[in-house]
């Protein structure tokens, strides 16, 4: 093999990774760009069908610790009120507990890729942030600390997450942060330390940002997610989901 393909060579690397970096900008701008122009009665039409499909999907309904993203609507993320909505539903009468899931939702600690999830109970737990993003305080109106995700006794079965564009392959596009790759990562590091089972790492996407095989460029340290939930259904995309998602 000659020295101009030896993938160990320092210099090349760094111009590979850039011109990864560089291609990922392009596509965010033109993602931004169309997500901008996207008709409103389509947006609100692909996020009731995709809250619906998660709704009634049984992965869905079995997973009883998830964590899953606020949606901004400036951001133009694919909504998730009513699904946070039904996870964080008041128990049975009966005062019945078993059945009311587990939420931890993200709160970004720095601008250095850091970021936490905290169990919350409610949606009167968001605050908004420097930028009017929800997210939950460190410590509750007690003054008790909330549950770090990264501190829990028991597995998250289900992440849902937000991207800017998704190919069938399992590649995201994020916006340019490196918070979810990051945290996706020390995660699955984490449940592999404690004998947990994986778990799932499921998109939301509109149907313009899922992108031809190929257009999304990645570098090692991107984070592939297990499958796509678009307006049109349920892309299983890992051995995991094709099994979990009994498809």
């Amino acid at each position: 093999m000659s020295q101009s393909n030896d993938s160990s060579n320092p210099e090349e690397k760094e111009h590979d990774l850039e011109s990864i970096f560089q291609q990922k900008r392009i596509l965010r701008s033109q993602v931004r760009k169309t997500l901008k122009f996207m008709d409103p009665s389509l947006r609100s039409h692909e996020d009731n069908a995709i809250q619906k499909i998660v709704l009634e999907a049984p992965w869905f309904k079995s997973s009883q610790r998830l964590c899953a993203y606020i949606s901004c609507s400036a951001l133009r993320e694919v909504d998730t009120s009513k699904l946070l909505s039904q996870i964080l539903q008041i128990p049975n009468a009966d005062g019945d507990t078993k059945t009311r899931k587990k939420l931890y939702v993200p709160r970004v600690e720095d601008k250095n890729s850091h970021m936490r999830m905290f169990h919350i109970s409610s949606i009167d737990d968001l605050i908004a942030n420097s930028m009017n993003i929800l997210e939950p305080a460190p410590v509750d109106a007690d003054g008790n600390e909330r549950e770090d995700v990264m501190q829990a006794n028991e597995p998250v079965d289900l992440f849902l997450l937000p991207g800017l564009a998704f190919d069938r392959s399992g590649r995201r596009l994020g916006r340019g942060g490196g918070y979810y790759d990051t945290f996706l990562k020390k995660y699955q590091e984490l449940a592999k330390e404690r004998n947990w089972r994986q778990p799932l790492f499921v998109a939301l996407s509109y149907s313009l940002q899922i992108m031809d095989e190929g257009i999304i460029s990645a570098t090692p340290k991107d984070m592939p997610v297990d499958a796509l939930v678009s307006p049109s259904g349920v892309i299983p995309i890992s051995a995991a989901a094709l099994d979990r998602m009994q498809f």
